[in-house]
């Protein structure tokens, strides 16, 4: 794999991941772009102790555009996009509308004593798995798929290692249910300058369960009984298992976890890392096959923060959606989305057998 940085027209950085290593990305950025836009703000909420982003400069971010207005295609001789290259296998860029960024502003301590405010510092990226418009992950080879996952350990350790960076968070978005405001392959990695609130519940759960037990680790544990149950599976290979979690929270959730305990991303060895695109496509495929039609869905890894608890921590993949039926959609009503609380409507192990069966 041939790995080339380059510099956007407003400075962002741009990373192309090729898989020739006679790639050639002397094209130019050729726009005149305005500068990057400054950090959000930090707003602290002292009721449930977290942190909350405030980016307004993200209201004008773009917006399903067209297809021949897409900013995450290649550039032609006729029209510059994100992408300055002509074609490309894998590209990473700085965000353009970031939700956290290193550009800081001066701002206030605090808004009421209650209420500290600081800056949003960090990083975020998009990644563009393909320069096919019209593709989705799941028609990704499993070289491709290789190749991305080689882009995730890669700024995943570089963004642990900005200062204040606390956690790194590699996902996609996919399909409009979801919200999502482009259409073309992609997904995102934010650094955070904190632990996630479920970084933090996941650590918690898991130093508790670690001090009960000795030691164990607790997805780990949580893993091997899923395997040894058997129902819940939905397909697995030497390295890697999907299951669906006994307690997942929405209609069609599968957990795709490796059998070695590492921490991130970057720990993962080479047979680890070739054994998972393979698995990884046919649980999205059987995801698109369940409805026959493209299926909505976040696909979020669950990574260590890069310092607290590290040694707790067993990297999975969760990709759920938000879709129950064929023309049904589950909505976050109130008691999900005021008190947290979810009601599943599709037992796991029956959205576990309807997987397997498609």
């Amino acid at each position: 794999m041939k790995r080339t940085s380059v510099e956007l027209a407003d400075g962002r950085e741009l990373v192309y991941f090729d898989e020739r290593e006679d790639a050639d990305r002397s094209v130019p950025d050729r726009r005149d772009l305005p500068p990057p836009p400054p950090a959000s703000e930090l707003r602290y909420d002292p009721l449930v102790d977290e942190w909350v982003a405030v980016a307004a400069h993200r209201q004008t971010r773009t917006f399903l555009p067209p297809t021949d207005q897409c900013p995450l295609c290649p550039s032609t001789p006729d029209r510059s996009t994100e992408i300055p290259a002509y074609d490309y296998d894998v590209a990473v860029f700085e965000n353009r509308f970031p939700s956290f960024s290193d550009r800081l502003v001066d701002l206030p301590a605090e808004l009421t004593p209650f209420s500290p405010v600081r800056p949003g510092r960090g990083r975020c990226e998009v990644v563009c798995f393909t320069a096919d418009h019209n593709a989705s992950f799941a028609a990704l080879s499993p070289a491709r798929v290789r190749t991305v996952l080689e882009a995730w350990a890669d700024r995943t350790s570089y963004m642990s290692g900005l200062p204040g960076v606390e956690q790194v968070f590699c996902f996609e978005n996919r399909g409009v249910e979801i919200g999502v405001t482009l259409h073309h392959p992609h997904g995102q990695i934010y650094a955070y300058p904190f632990v996630t609130p479920k970084g933090r519940a996941m650590l918690g759960a898991a130093r508790a369960h670690a001090e009960r037990t000795g030691g164990a680790n607790l997805y780990a544990d949580v893993l091997a009984a899923e395997r040894a149950a058997k129902v819940r599976v939905v397909a697995a290979n030497e390295h890697w298992t999907a299951y669906v979690p006994a307690a997942s929270r929405w209609p069609f959730e599968v957990q795709v976890a490796p059998h070695r305990v590492v921490p991130d991303i970057p720990a993962l060895n080479d047979a680890e890392r070739d054994a998972f695109g393979p698995l990884y496509l046919d649980v999205l495929r059987r995801f698109d096959a369940l409805f026959d039609k493209p299926m909505p869905y976040i696909s979020a890894w669950h990574q260590a923060p890069v310092r607290d608890g590290r040694e707790l921590a067993h990297l999975h993949l969760q990709v759920f959606s938000i879709r129950r039926a064929a023309d049904k959609l589950k909505y976050l009503a109130g008691s999900e989305s005021a008190m947290g609380v979810f009601i599943n409507d599709v037992a796991p192990e029956q959205a576990a057998a309807r997987l397997r069966e498609v």
